[in-house]
């Protein structure tokens, strides 16, 4: 199977993006790499902590209004139209709804071959790089590490915490390009 697009879910610091453009180095061919942060980034600041938008709370907590809602349908239309152009895309995103934010995701990407795939990450672990990182609001890490893969449905699941992240991202690619998972590798 030729996939089009590799939608990588975890929470925050767990390693998504790292693992994104470590992809973009050992997959065949180029490959975007699109993260649900460019989204967040691109908002006006009238939709960011004004309740219609996204917000962030003093304990690392986010909440997403209508308006978040109205743009991140677009932005998935437009990935979907992306991929269906014939770009190859790999997607970071955190599934705050869980199951829920899958399903909308596979409607808007209905008829694309995707690779789901989970990336896990120790909760103390994740916290400890949101610390490093410094800018995420603190507590974010620890608060998503498990909740955003409540009933998430996936091709392959990698470990950032145990396993390094070419490791993780060969495991990946290898079931991208149809030659199965090293067991090694898989989490």
């Amino acid at each position: 199977m030729s996939y089009q697009l590799i939608v990588l879910n975890g929470g925050s610091s767990s390693g998504k993006s790292r693992l994104a453009r470590e992809l973009q180095k050992v997959l065949p061919g180029p490959w975007l790499s699109l993260s649900i942060d460019d989204l967040v980034d691109a908002m006006p600041p009238s939709l960011v902590d004004d309740g219609s938008g996204i917000s962030f709370g003093d304990q690392g907590e986010v909440s997403v209004g209508d308006g978040f809602g109205a743009l991140e349908k677009a932005w998935m239309a437009g990935i979907a139209a992306m991929a269906r152009a014939g770009a190859r895309i790999v997607l970071d995103d955190v599934f705050l709804g869980g199951a829920q934010s899958q399903a909308r995701m596979r409607a808007q990407l209905d008829g694309l071959n995707v690779l789901w795939v989970g990336v896990r990450c120790d909760p103390a672990i994740a916290a400890e790089r949101e610390r490093a990182r410094g800018d995420r609001t603190p507590g974010m890490a620890a608060l998503q590490a498990e909740v955003v893969h409540e009933g998430v449905g996936y091709d392959l699941e990698v470990d950032t915490g145990t396993t390094g992240t070419p490791e993780c991202a060969r495991a990946i690619a290898a079931r991208a390009v149809g030659q199965g998972v090293p067991p090694s590798s898989a989490q």
